[in-house]
């Protein structure tokens, strides 16, 4: 059986947003400011998905409300 090196294989990413987060030396105003950003990013990656999808099947969602909400049971 041939071991693969998976967590360097499984763990690649942006060089800079690596660089970034695990240089600590203050720049571009501390380390908070790093992580806030960061953070904000990846939330924004994970929302936008969702919101897409929410736009296209809205009416869908919108019956599916109605539907379930005059259901007798």
């Amino acid at each position: 059986m041939i071991a693969w090196p998976a967590g360097d294989l499984l763990a690649q990413g942006c060089a800079m947003c690596k660089a970034v987060a695990q240089g600590g030396n203050g720049v571009f105003g501390g380390e908070q400011s790093i992580g806030k950003g960061l953070n904000r990013g990846i939330l924004y990656l994970m929302a936008v998905p969702y919101a897409l999808l929410f736009l296209f099947f809205r009416k869908k969602i919108a019956g599916f409300i109605k539907e379930f909400a005059g259901a007798q049971g």
